[in-house]
């Protein structure tokens, strides 16, 4: 599969979720492009200027008539239909798996150098490093159903509130990184290691972001612009999942891979 395709592809089901969505007077491009764009972006990962130069040499012909707006119209553009990416989330299943995910912002040594650097410094792996976490829930088919994230040097607890949400619809099975003294909540079930193999497919995810996406660092500095990376790594996903099932039938729905749409 050529590049040409697989953006093909992602943009046919970005515009069949998004389908009705007007374009505002005056933009270049349509929300389907602008969404299909931070979908590509996820999936290359590296510098957004790179990205940018990269997109508008090869493949500028795909998005807009008019040609690709700047590349500063285009990130602000990311940021204002980051809310589309919602529509990609997947619905929970009875069983769920949950984790976190540390990400690299800057060095130790660059920390407070800007007032907008919202990375906190902590360890990651028995490294010092200074960046954020997402905690995201996986169904039982490995789709993202749910994320939230928080400085790197927050607890994992922290995240329990936004897993009671889904008391009385989702089970969802956490490693003893969520432990708390004070209680779990009822929906929440702390699995033991060598047990509950469901668990191994939050590991399987979380390779295929570092080796396929390059997404153990990014170079985000503002809090809004890092939540847009990650909700569009989310989207992304999702999307990408589901192509490689529609592309293979013949695979079990519980194989997880989208190494052949690598950029």
């Amino acid at each position: 599969m050529t590049t040409e395709d697989i953006i093909t592809h992602i943009f046919c089901d970005v515009d069949e979720k998004l389908n009705g969505t007007s374009k505002a007077p005056g933009e270049r491009l349509w929300p389907s492009e602008v969404v299909t764009i931070g979908i590509l972006f996820a999936l290359k990962g590296g510098h957004f200027r790179a990205f940018y130069r990269w997109l508008k040499r090869d493949f500028a012909c795909l998005f807009g008539k008019d040609g690709e707006p700047f590349r500063t119209t285009v990130a602000r553009q990311m940021r204002a239909y980051q809310h589309y990416t919602d529509v990609f989330l997947s619905q929970p299943t009875v069983l769920n798996v949950v984790d976190s995910y540390p990400i690299e912002l800057i060095f130790p040594i660059r920390e407070g150098r800007s007032k907008q650097q919202y990375g906190r410094k902590s360890k990651d792996k028995g490294r010092w490093t200074v960046g954020v976490k997402r905690c995201w829930v996986l169904n039982q088919v490995g789709h993202g159903c749910a994320w939230i994230w928080d400085p790197l040097n927050r607890p994992d607890q922290d995240f329990l509130p936004f897993l009671a949400e889904y008391d009385e619809e989702a089970i969802i099975l956490a490693d003893w990184g969520f432990r708390w003294a004070e209680g779990l909540p009822d929906n929440v079930k702390l699995c033991k290691k060598g047990t509950w193999n469901d668990r191994m497919m939050v590991e399987t995810s979380f390779s295929l972001l570092t080796v396929v996406c390059q997404a153990k660092k990014i170079f985000h500095r503002a809090e809004a612009y890092i939540e847009t990376r990650l909700a569009y790594t989310v989207a992304m996903f999702n999307v990408c999942l589901a192509l490689f099932h529609r592309l293979h039938p013949d695979q079990p729905p519980f194989k997880m891979s989208i190494a052949e749409f690598s950029l």
